[in-house]
């Protein structure tokens, strides 16, 4: 693609420009750059879709600074999730486009494409699709919580966070625990439906979650952050228990120790969304029921913070200071 940045001049006969943010190298968030692109062109195999929102992920600012878990090639337009419309069908739909969705238009692949509903609005219908069917996926698939164990949630604030702790006790948790950085957080965490919340700073945490549980170690812990918080985490997991890891936030990975895990019967069990994809029916079972909740109005999406394009820097240093709460998303139309 061409690309120029607003106000320069650009000369490319035939072809239509859109607004996006791109990246041609790695670094902080002054790396991202508002400029315009040649509007990109489906295959046989993709969607076209006019993006109304993008979500803000985690993924986003570690493919920044060329940490991910896959390698980022540059130049880059982030970005992987959008709500929009279809320019084929005029469907509303969510889909997964790996990047490229912080523009005003974006490619999926077919597959990758999904439905939303009447009634649900993109903000909403976008916080499912990452979000939504992780923390589904964290119960039903990675920790495979039985009825009557006790569940932690760490950064339930969040936007994986926030949904998890509602999905508590529909999908079989007894007691639910939320951990958050601050008193905010903590109280949307128990307006959400959890039992017990606590800071989750790591100095004194397995005694903090211990004594949430009176007094007894946990089945189930999810942990977004690894370094310290994992380690404070294991320590406070009963036998049989899981902890299941589906991000890195503090760039901090463990070394686990197999003799740990034997001698306490204990699971560590990573996560990662986009190995949905490969198994078909993996997001669509979770969407179907994440948008039936939503429909009946049992399951809220907590919007965090609305950005236009131009923010979206702004966007991610908001979300890397864990000073929003929920989801954070673009909105293409401002």
């Amino acid at each position: 693609m061409k690309a120029s940045r607003l106000g320069e001049p650009v000369f490319v006969l035939g072809c239509a420009l859109v607004r996006a943010i791109q990246m041609s190298r790695f670094g902080g968030p002054e790396v991202l750059e508002l400029v315009e692109l040649e509007r990109p062109c489906p295959s046989a195999d993709e969607v076209l879709i006019r993006v109304a929102m993008a979500g803000v992920n985690f993924a986003d600012t570690h493919r920044r600074t060329d940490s991910y878990v896959a390698r980022t090639t540059l130049p880059l337009v982030p970005g992987i999730e959008v709500a929009g419309v279809r320019e084929d069908t005029g469907e509303r739909v969510v889909a997964l486009c790996g990047d490229g969705g912080y523009a005003e238009y974006a490619l999926a692949a077919r597959d990758r494409v999904f439905p939303v509903p009447g009634g649900v609005e993109d903000a909403a219908a976008l916080a499912m699709l990452v979000q939504g069917c992780t923390a589904w996926h964290l119960y039903r698939t990675a920790g495979r919580v039985r009825d009557g164990e006790s569940v932690v949630i760490h950064a339930a604030g969040g936007g994986v966070g926030s949904l998890a702790v509602q999905l508590a006790r529909p999908l079989g948790a007894a007691r639910v625990i939320a951990s958050a950085s601050t008193e905010p957080k903590l109280e949307l965490a128990r307006e959400l439906g959890a039992d017990r919340a606590l800071l989750g700073a790591p100095d004194g945490l397995t005694e903090r979650i211990l004594a949430a549980n009176d007094g007894r170690p946990v089945d189930v812990i999810f942990d977004s952050a690894g370094g310290p918080v994992f380690e404070q985490s294991l320590a406070a997991l009963a036998p049989f228990g899981r902890i299941v890891i589906y991000g890195i936030a503090s760039r901090e990975q463990n070394q686990i120790r197999t003799g740990q895990l034997l001698r306490n019967s204990q699971a560590v069990v990573g996560f990662w969304i986009w190995h949905c994809l490969e198994r078909p029916g993996m997001l669509e079972e979770a969407l179907a029921d994440l948008f039936a909740r939503l429909s009946a109005g049992t399951l809220r999406a907590v919007i965090g913070g609305v950005y236009p394009l131009a923010q979206a820097a702004q966007a991610q240093i908001d979300l890397a200071a864990r000073s929003s709460t929920g989801k954070l998303v673009l909105d293409l139309t401002l």
